[in-house]
Parts: structure tokens; C-alpha cells; sequence
């Protein structure tokens, strides 16, 4: 809680502190979405070669080298493979460990051996399969891994052909993990007002990570026309929105100035929790509540119509308490 909210703040019982929603409660900076240096600074580089590589070697005018399995087969079965220790064998070239090579360095290579054999070799060098790999996991539509090939691939260009399950994934939490390293990236902060994120290209051994947003949720609850409980899709969800995607409030049997975001209510009998209190009577308090930003595990509650007393509202609020920490028990448990 920020030091306006403290001072604005009344302590109800020692469950809870109350503040009410003002412009200095949602007049705090949105910290801006940032992206690692070393990813951007990173622009791709030539293809190296890599264990599970398939190349094939074309030397000019000796087909016995070029097509040892006959000119009708496919170029997959003229090639040969990189072995997982890196090396290459190549008739009269003999083994090579070719791992981080580029195809120059290669072809460069092969024609140095081939001479002592072939009177000036003229070859050409291909990877015709792939073996360097982008993992990923989560709420993409395709999870198949994507081969990194002589074209770099850019983090938009492997999201947009894994395509995103938009029902349930959570964009505010995608990780890039690189070299150990794990790197949050918010996709629906860096996409948002216009703006576009900046290229990343990836690297061999890059695993991409979007989790599914079945464990963000806001819960809306009281004198609103659909109860429920909402997912978070994207960066924020504010106040207003998560009272708009219910229904918004029933007219006959809510209260106007009854509406609560309880914060905090999962750890509510260890710690007191934070209700934040919105004044809905008049058009002004939806601009408030519009920004308003809920965070996931809050409990939007609408009071009914008529309520008076702060522990009628809280005996009511206690049972909800012990129901979502077992719910999110047992979920933990099923999980594990």
C-alpha cells in the first residue's frame, strides 16, 4: 500500500484496512514494460553448424562424391549427418569436427583436403537439415519444435507460427530462457498503444515459455448480474472492466457505494488484508475505477442494497477466504 493509500486508510476490526478509491489511489505511474539489453543487442549471425545437421557436399564434376546414393534420391539421403559428437566425415576429407563452423569455414576446409587428392576441387557446401531447435511450451496452438535455419527466426516470427491459444494464455507472463537465463517479456505491455516490440532473434537452444492464465483470476462476486471468476489475458485488468465483463451492477439489489476490491485475502488470517472501497453512485467513480488496476487473487465484492453493518459484510467475506485457499491448495496439490 503507497503512502496516500496509508494515510487515507481506517483500520475496520483487525482484519481488515479499508481505503477508498480517490484519484491520488490510481494516480501512481504504470511501470513500463522493459526488454533485456543483451536480447536486442543480439542481431543473429551466420549459420553455424550444429550436431544433427545434414549437409550435403556438391564437389563439381565428381558425382561418385556429390550422389553416392544415385542422382534419384532425395537430397536428405546424399547428405550426411553432423554426430552428436560434431564431427563429419567426408570421403578423402576424412573426419572433421565441424561444430561452430560456418558454411564457408566448411567449404573452405573441404577444399584444402580435396587438393591433395582432386587437381583444384570447385564445391559447394548446403545444410539441407536442421538440427539447431527453439523449444516451446504452454499455451501455443503448435508446440513443435521450430528449426533454426540459414534465415535468422525472430521471437514474433516463432510466436505468430505456434500460434497463441488466445482463450487461455497468459501474455503478461511469456519467458524466453537463453544460456540458463530466464527472461520475463510482458507480450501485452510491449504490443500496447501503438507501440510494436523491438526484433529479437533467437538462438539454438532457445526455449519459449507462455504460461496458460488458469491460475490469474479475479473474482467478482455480490450484486452483479454474472458472478464469476475472470481470467487475466493480458497485462491488467482494471476495476471497471472486470464490473463490465459481470454484467455491471443489478440495479434493484446493489448497494451504489458498496463495492470492495479485497486485496490480500488468501493470507487473510495471518494478515490483516486491504479493501479498497469504490464509490459507484456517481459517473465520476467508473473514471476512477477505470483506473483502477486489479491485480490477480483480488476479490471484487458488491454489497447488496440496504447493508449496514461492516461485519455483516465480513462474515460473509471470511468463509469466501478459506474457500479460495483450499481451492488453491488443491489445485497446487493436483499439480504436483
Amino acid at each position: 500500500m503507497s503512502r496516500s493509500d496509508a494515510s487515507n486508510a481506517q483500520t475496520v476490526g483487525s482484519d481488515v484496512r479499508m481505503v477508498p478509491i480517490t484519484a491520488e489511489v490510481v494516480s501512481a505511474p504504470v511501470k513500463a514494460a522493459v526488454v533485456a539489453p543483451e536480447l536486442t543487442a543480439y542481431k543473429g549471425e551466420a549459420y553455424r553448424i550444429q550436431p544433427g545437421d545434414t549437409l550435403i557436399v556438391t564437389v563439381w564434376d565428381h558425382p561418385e562424391l556429390t550422389t553416392p546414393a544415385g542422382n534419384q534420391q532425395q537430397a536428405v539421403t546424399n547428405g550426411r549427418l553432423v554426430q552428436p559428437d560434431g564431427t563429419f566425415y567426408f570421403p578423402y576429407a576424412g573426419k572433421i569436427n565441424v561444430t561452430g563452423m560456418t558454411i564457408e569455414d566448411l567449404r573452405g576446409t573441404l577444399s584444402t583436403r580435396l587438393a591433395k587428392y582432386l587437381q583444384n576441387p570447385q564445391l559447394d557446401v548446403n545444410v539441407v537439415g536442421f538440427g539447431s531447435r527453439v523449444a516451446l511450451q504452454g499455451a501455443f496452438e503448435d508446440t513443435t519444435p521450430q528449426e533454426l535455419t540459414t534465415v535468422p527466426l525472430t521471437l514474433s516470427q516463432a510466436i505468430g507460427r505456434a500460434r497463441i491459444d488466445v482463450e487461455q494464455a497468459d501474455l503478461a507472463g511469456f519467458v524466453l530462457t537463453r544460456d540458463g537465463r530466464n527472461y520475463p517479456l510482458d507480450l501485452d505491455a510491449l504490443n500496447r498503444d501503438g507501440k510494436i516490440a523491438a526484433d529479437i532473434y533467437l538462438k539454438p537452444g532457445d526455449r519459449l515459455f507462455l504460461p496458460f492464465n488458469d491460475r490469474k483470476e479475479v473474482y467478482v462476486i455480490g450484486e452483479v448480474l454474472r458472478p464469476q471468476a475472470l481470467t487475466f489475458k493480458t497485462t491488467d485488468m482494471t476495476l471497471t472492466q472486470a464490473l463490465g465483463r459481470t454484467g455491471g451492477l443489478n440495479p434493484v439489489t446493489s448497494k451504489g457505494e458498496a463495492v470492495y476490491v479485497i486485496r490480500g485475502i488468501e493470507e487473510m488470517q495471518q494478515a490483516p488484508a486491504t479493501v479498497y472501497q469504490l464509490d459507484a453512485k456517481s459517473p465520476v467513480a467508473f473514471a476512477l475505477g477505470d483506473k483502477f488496476r486489479l491485480k490477480p487473487g483480488d476479490v471484487v465484492w458488491v454489497g447488496p442494497a440496504g447493508i449496514t453493518r461492516w461485519n455483516r459484510f465480513l462474515s460473509q467475506l471470511l468463509p469466501l477466504s478459506a474457500i479460495l485457499t483450499n481451492a488453491a491448495a488443491a489445485q497446487s496439490d493436483i499439480t504436483n
